[in-house]
C-alpha cells in the first residue's frame, strides 16, 4: 500500500546546481546591456585590467573589440576568497514554501539560490568559497576552497537548510558571527544574507560582530532579505487576520487597515537606520527583496570582486 506522502516535507530545489546556472546564465546574457559590457562573453577567462599591473597578459584581441583592457587569466589562478553566510532561523523561513522553485521562494529559498548563483561565478572564476549556516545553533561551517568536489559539498549543504520546516527557532546572529571571524584566518569577502530580526540590544552587539570581521580585514556585504511586499509594503487583505512571530510563537489579533500605515513607517524608518548604521561601520549594505530577482545580488558580487584586492 502506497503511504501518503507528509504534506509538512520539504525536499528543498530539485537540482540547485542547474537553477544556479540558470540564474546566472540569464544574468551574463544581460551584461552585454550594462556597463559590464564585453566582460560577459570571456567570463572565465579575463579579469579588468587594474593601473600599475603589468602589461604582459593585456589581451590586446578582447580591447580592439571592447575598447576596454582585460589581462589573460590561468587555471592556477585563485585571485578571491569569499565565505557565505546563511541565517536559517524561522522567520527566513517565511513565507511557507511546499515546493522550491525560481518562482516560488521564500527568504530562506532566495538566499540559498543567490547563495548558489554566487559559488556558480566564482567557479567560473576558479576562486575559492566557503560556508556558513546557522540558526540558535552553528549548524554548518566549511573553510574556503575551489574544488568541484567541495563545490557540490556546499550545494548539498545549502539544500539541506531547507528541508526542515522550523518553528519557533530563534537566533542570535551576533554570537555566530564572532564566531565566524575566529574562524577565517585569510582576508576574505564575507556576504551574509540575513532578515535582521533583532531586538535593539541584539542589533548593538550585531555589529560588534560585523566590526569584528571588518578588524580583521574582511570585506562585508549585508544582504537585508526580505519579503517586501508582506514585509515592507504590509500587502494583507482588511478581514480579521491573526499575525504569528514564527520565533517566539506570540500573536496578535487585528485588522490590517488598522495598522498598515504606522507598520510601514516604523519598518521603513528602521530599513533606513540600518542602512545608516552599516555605512557608519564601512558594511556594504544591498536589499534583498525576494520578489525582485537576483541581478542586484550577482552584480553587488561583480563589483565587490573588481575592488576586492
Amino acid at each position: 500500500m502506497e503511504i501518503e506522502k507528509n504534506i509538512n516535507e520539504i525536499t528543498g530545489f530539485k537540482n540547485l546546481e542547474l537553477l544556479a546556472t540558470q540564474v546566472v546564465e540569464g544574468f551574463i546574457s544581460g551584461l552585454h546591456k550594462s556597463p559590464f559590457h564585453g566582460f560577459s562573453a570571456e567570463f572565465a577567462e579575463h579579469k579588468i585590467y587594474n593601473d600599475g599591473e603589468s602589461t604582459k597578459h593585456i589581451d590586446w584581441k578582447l580591447f580592439a573589440k571592447t575598447d576596454k583592457l582585460y589581462t589573460k587569466r590561468y587555471e592556477e589562478e585563485t585571485n578571491l576568497r569569499c565565505h557565505l553566510i546563511i541565517d536559517n532561523s524561522s522567520s527566513m523561513h517565511y513565507p511557507r514554501i511546499k515546493e522550491y522553485s525560481i518562482e516560488s521562494l521564500n527568504k530562506v529559498g532566495f538566499s540559498v539560490l543567490a547563495a548558489a548563483a554566487i559559488m556558480n561565478l566564482m567557479k567560473r572564476q576558479r576562486d575559492a568559497v566557503g560556508l556558513s549556516i546557522y540558526s540558535n545553533t552553528y549548524e554548518y561551517y566549511a573553510s574556503e576552497k575551489g574544488s568541484e568536489r567541495h563545490h557540490q559539498m556546499l550545494l548539498s549543504q545549502l539544500n539541506a537548510a531547507l528541508e526542515d520546516r522550523r518553528k519557533d527557532v530563534t537566533t542570535q546572529t551576533y554570537s555566530h558571527l564572532h564566531l565566524i571571524a575566529e574562524k577565517l584566518k585569510r582576508r576574505s569577502l564575507v556576504f551574509l544574507f540575513s532578515d535582521m530580526f533583532q531586538t535593539e540590544i541584539e542589533e548593538a552587539r550585531l555589529f560588534e560582530a560585523l566590526q569584528h570581521l571588518k578588524y580583521n580585514k574582511h570585506e562585508v556585504v549585508l544582504f537585508h532579505t526580505f519579503d517586501g511586499q508582506k514585509e515592507l509594503e504590509f500587502d494583507f487583505s482588511n478581514r480579521p487576520k491573526r499575525f504569528v512571530d514564527v520565533e517566539t510563537g506570540e500573536y496578535v489579533n487585528l485588522y490590517a487597515d488598522n495598522i498598515r500605515e504606522s507598520y510601514e513607517k516604523a519598518v521603513g524608518d528602521y530599513f533606513e537606520n540600518l542602512k545608516l548604521k552599516c555605512g557608519q561601520y564601512r558594511i556594504h549594505y544591498v536589499q534583498a527583496d525576494i520578489n525582485r530577482g537576483f541581478n542586484k545580488i550577482l552584480t553587488t558580487y561583480l563589483l565587490e570582486r573588481q575592488k576586492f584586492g
